[in-house]
């Protein structure tokens, strides 16, 4: 191999390390679309393989099913028993469980939503109205550690049972109880607690899978919503209905 030759191939190198690196720092930090490329066979322009940058059933693993936040199993079952009321199965399809909701609440109160990163939370603080929105000196996963933990609470003072061991009408009782302001909590209302897990339940089930939610994107099926199109030039004038096949953020990594 000639000088020039040698030069050449330690430049390709250094590139394709940079690359390769880079994808895996970018899952390690974002934990969104390039997280489920690691551990992925590699083609050689840095991309997965066809079969592994896609949930293809019981064969894949799931890395983004892994509680980010949550250390604790029994108050992350408290959350997976919340949801499901909220949004349970039925005929028309999965219910939060199914859809991996719980997982998506997690990863968003390991991020910045979950800290407030881009909201105004200096003091003072006062009372607010119901209409007023989001009023509490706590971060959302401090709302969320106080909000489980009374749910337990309540529980047990009410069923003598923990929350995710009683019966479902027992639990809607309880959330009844939260989201009627009922219940007294430090530093939030539990109207707010329930008002936020509520519409994160709903996030959950229909945000893109890359946040670990809408598993399979059963929830977009549900909908027949399309997620991520390139485009709709071929549908676009068409006066029927045109039931499209949908794609996920995953789509496009291949």
């Amino acid at each position: 191999m000639s000088e020039h030759e040698q030069k050449q191939e330690s430049t390709m190198s250094r590139r394709r390390f940079i690359r390769n690196s880079g994808l895996v720092a970018g899952g390690l930090v974002g934990g969104g679309i390039l997280g489920g490329l690691i551990g992925a066979n590699m083609n050689k322009d840095g991309t997965a393989t066809e079969e592994n940058a896609h949930t293809n059933g019981h064969d894949q693993v799931a890395y983004q099913q892994s509680p980010l936040y949550f250390t604790n199993p029994e108050t992350f079952g408290i959350l997976q028993a919340a949801v499901e009321r909220i949004y349970p199965k039925d005929e028309n399809g999965p219910g939060a469980n199914d859809l991996d909701v719980p997982f998506f609440i997690d990863h968003q109160l390991a991020g910045s939503w979950g800290n407030n990163t881009r909201e105004y939370m200096q003091g003072p603080f006062f009372p607010g109205s119901n209409f007023q929105g989001y009023q509490s000196p706590l971060k959302r996963h401090e709302v969320f550690d106080v909000g489980l933990a009374a749910l337990q609470t309540y529980s047990n003072e009410k069923f003598k049972k923990p929350f995710s061991e009683l019966e479902g009408e027992q639990q809607d009782e309880i959330l009844t109880a939260f989201e009627e302001d009922k219940v007294k909590l430090r530093g939030v209302t539990s109207r707010t607690f329930f008002n936020i897990l509520r519409a994160a339940t709903i996030e959950g089930v229909y945000a893109d899978p890359a946040y670990a939610g809408n598993k399979n994107m059963e929830g977009w099926k549900m909908k027949d919503f399309p997620g991520h199109q390139m485009s709709y030039i071929n549908q676009i004038e068409s006066e029927k209905f045109v039931k499209i096949k949908p794609n996920s953020l995953h789509s496009y990594t291949k």
